[in-house]
């Protein structure tokens, strides 16, 4: 393999997410893997109270949050208020309510669904997948937001 081609998929990973990547070519393979970030471990000297003299600390993962006027508690594994049939993401990705920015959403509250209708767009790397209805009936609630992040399994609409 090229050394150039080499260095730049070196690059690529590094400023990228992804963690690890194996290329096969006629010449042989390929297979970069970034390196995890160690923990920080800090040492402080303690009081001498017999043989023990010093404590190990493992460095804080995050600061705790400060304190403020009504940070509201997120909580992704709560049920929906309103009962039925949950639709729930099948990826991790970016959900997407049309087929384009300017376009009508594939479905409202209030519409009735048959099974096989697309009700929404999931992108997950790159790739736009079409999530559709699996229960005739009608939408109650739209529960993910245009252009935000959905987990797998995440509640996305609600259908009666």
């Amino acid at each position: 393999m090229d050394l150039r081609k080499l260095k730049t998929l070196i690059d690529l990973v590094s400023d990228s997410n992804v963690s690890e990547l194996e290329i096969t070519e006629a010449e042989g393979t390929v297979r970069i893997v970034k390196a995890q970030p160690q923990p920080i471990v800090h040492y402080a000297q303690m009081p001498a109270q017999g043989p023990m003299q010093y404590a190990q600390y493992a460095a804080p993962q995050a600061a705790a949050p400060a304190a403020g006027p009504a940070a509201p508690a997120l909580e992704p594994a709560a049920a929906p208020a309103v009962e039925g049939h949950v639709v729930k993401s099948p990826m991790v990705g970016t959900f997407y309510r049309s087929s384009s920015p300017g376009a009508a959403p594939f479905v409202e509250v209030g519409d009735t669904v048959k099974v096989g209708q697309t009700l929404c767009i999931i992108e997950a790397m790159k790739i736009l997948n079409e999530i559709e209805c699996d229960k005739d009936g009608v939408i109650k609630a739209v529960l993910g937001e245009n252009g935000q992040a959905v987990e797998y399994g995440q509640a996305l609409f609600v259908i009666a």
